[in-house]
């Protein structure tokens, strides 16, 4: 775990991070790279896609142990591979919006994966049984080290967790004042604290869906940006940090890298205050 930690700051890999970066955000915002984000699917795609390559490259090292069985071996071979291409895509959309430790550490995930991906590969050109199954092993133990390495980003840098997960069960039950009606200006993301969950204050004046009053969890389901110090337009409210939108009525989302909805507080006027209540809380 300590190897793995001196990883988050190693500089020296910055300039390998910042290549594939600009690589990896050729890939333009839209549809496309919002379907590779997962934002259709809810959390992110990735994970699920590393299934199909992991469990068929896994598979066909059980079949060289219990059963030599060459010509399915290489058959599962070969869909691990054919897998891996839009695993690898996903995977990279989501790391280059990440932050500077989680890509360093993405950097020797991907490194290990590409490994594992050339010793299958040399697998199938093999003539000799022998070394094609030896090929198998070694990829099967790279693919072993780069899963160690997404274990550690998803679950100890927390890449690609719904990162407001938390505010239902931080924010008290029922109806909390939060702030005076008059101190709100139309049209400006206003921060506030709801004990300790900060949240955001928007007053439409009109839009798509005319006036209104919008109160959303201020931190970014991506990776806890500001809303607050986000733009406001199209009666949606975009992350300063990696460009996520989220649609002000639902909190859902409208443009990655985000695939968590924010969540989204109802709201009254009551004697010239502000008060909100959030479904589900508690």
């Amino acid at each position: 775990m300590d190897l793995i930690s001196r990883l988050e700051r190693a500089e020296r890999l910055d300039t390998i991070v910042s290549a594939g970066q600009r690589a990896a955000r050729l890939i333009r915002p839209g549809r496309f790279r919002d379907g590779l984000h997962g934002v259709w699917l809810g959390h992110p795609l990735h994970p699920v896609l590393v299934q199909a390559a992991a469990g068929a490259w896994l598979s066909a090292s059980i079949l060289d142990v219990i059963s030599p069985d060459e010509t399915a071996a290489r058959r599962l071979v070969a869909t691990g591979l054919a897998a891996s291409a839009p695993t690898a895509l996903a995977g990279a959309v989501d790391w280059s919006d990440q932050h500077e430790q989680q890509m360093r550490v993405g950097v020797v995930h991907a490194l290990a994966n590409s490994v594992a991906v050339g010793c299958y590969g040399a697998s199938l050109l093999a003539r000799s049984p022998r070394v094609s199954r030896a090929l198998r092993l070694s990829g099967l133990a790279a693919l072993g080290a780069g899963g160690i390495l997404g274990g550690h980003l998803s679950f100890r840098l927390a890449g690609g967790v719904n990162h407001a997960e938390a505010v239902p069960h931080l924010v008290p039950p029922g109806w909390q004042h939060l702030m005076v009606a008059a101190e709100l200006p139309e049209d400006t993301p206003v921060r506030r604290m709801l004990g300790e969950v900060p949240v955001v204050v928007i007053r439409t004046s009109g839009g798509l869906h005319g006036g209104g009053l919008h109160v959303l969890a201020d931190r970014c389901s991506h990776m806890s940006g500001p809303l607050s110090e986000g733009d406001l337009a199209d009666d949606c409210l975009s992350c300063p940090w990696h460009g996520s939108i989220f649609r002000l009525r639902d909190g859902s989302v409208a443009r990655g890298p985000a695939t968590a909805p924010q969540p989204v507080f109802e709201t009254r006027e009551v004697a010239g205050a502000i008060q909100v209540r959030l479904p589900g809380a508690g």
